[in-house]
C-alpha cells in the first residue's frame, strides 16, 4: 500500500556554503512535532515489517496547527506570512495542500507549484518538497525575496526552512 501512495521517489540535495551563484540561500530552519499526533501519521513495526499509519486527520491537524508554527518562526526573523513570495510546500495530497492554504490564508495560486508537482509525479513522500523546490527555483523568484519550505512528516512533524533569493 505504501508504495502505491508514495511511488518510488528519491532525491538528493547538495548544499554548499558561501555565496551561491544561483538559487536560494538558507536563512534558518525549525523542526516541530505536534503533541498527541503520533497516531495521525507515522510507522508501526510489526512481524511483517513496517506499516504506515496515515489517517484522514492529517489535513485537520495541519490546518489547525500550521499557522501558529509558521507565524512564530517568521516573526523571529522579522517577517510575516504576507511577506513570503515563494511557498515550497510538501504536496502530501489535495487535502493537505488545501489545509496548508487554509491555515496560512494563502491565495490558491500561492501553492500552484505544489499542486502541479502532485499532478505530475504524485506524492513522493519526503522527496516531494525537493521536487517543488526545483520548480520554484525554475520560476526564478525575485532577488532578495523570501521563501518558505514546509515539509510534513511522521508525528505529525513540520519542518520549516526560511529561504532568501
Amino acid at each position: 500500500m505504501v508504495s502505491g501512495l508514495f511511488g518510488d521517489g528519491a532525491a538528493a540535495l547538495v548544499a554548499a556554503g558561501g555565496q551561491a551563484a544561483e538559487g536560494p540561500r538558507v536563512v534558518a530552519s525549525r523542526s516541530e512535532v505536534y503533541p498527541d499526533s503520533g497516531d495521525t501519521l507515522g510507522w508501526r513495526l510489526g512481524s511483517d515489517g513496517f506499516r504506515i499509519v496515515l489517517t484522514a486527520e492529517l489535513a485537520d491537524v495541519t490546518e489547525r496547527r500550521l499557522s501558529g508554527s509558521v507565524s512564530a518562526f517568521l516573526a523571529e526573523h522579522g517577517l510575516t506570512i504576507e511577506e513570503i513570495t515563494a511557498w515550497v510546500c510538501h504536496p502530501g495530497g489535495p487535502k493537505v495542500i488545501d489545509a496548508i492554504q487554509n491555515s496560512l490564508k494563502l491565495l490558491y495560486s500561492a501553492l500552484e507549484l505544489s499542486r502541479r508537482s502532485l499532478a505530475e509525479v504524485g506524492n513522493l513522500s519526503s522527496a516531494s518538497v525537493l521536487h517543488v523546490l526545483e520548480k520554484t527555483i525554475g520560476a526564478d523568484p525575485p532577488p532578495g525575496s523570501a521563501g518558505l519550505m514546509i515539509g510534513l512528516g511522521p508525528g505529525v512533524s513540520v519542518e520549516l526552512v526560511l529561504l532568501r533569493w
